[in-house]
């Protein structure tokens, strides 16, 4: 019998070892995160009365896009926000507050490379 903290061999695969959240989630500084939040109310509550006019809520939601890339950086998870602002009556709803939540929890998504 093998010790249980043992690494079983046969597999030829060496075990790895779990990533730390720090380095799967960007840390936010607390100011960068109410920023984000403001410049998405902001732009949630303007886009819930320029819905009527899309234009004006195209060109709201192009320079939330662009504010957010600026202050959070290179997060992907605003283009399915602004994907989403672009469908006519979902202006009304909070997505850029929902948006800049999830990123702030959740961070952005990483494939996992292996190294073979």
């Amino acid at each position: 019998m093998r010790p249980p903290d043992t690494p079983l061999t046969g597999s030829g695969r060496q075990p790895t070892e779990p990533a730390t959240p720090s380095s799967t989630t960007p840390r936010f500084s607390r100011k960068t995160l109410v920023l984000a939040f403001a410049i998405a109310a902001v732009s949630d509550a303007l886009g819930a009365f320029a819905n009527a006019a899309p234009p004006i809520a195209w060109v709201i939601d192009v320079v939330t896009v662009l504010l957010l890339f600026m202050v959070l950086g290179r997060q992907w998870l605003l283009l399915p926000g602004l994907a989403l602002e672009a469908i006519p009556g979902l202006g009304v709803l909070p997505f850029w507050l929902l948006v800049v939540g999830s990123i702030a929890v959740l961070g952005t998504p990483r494939p996992k490379l292996e190294r073979q």
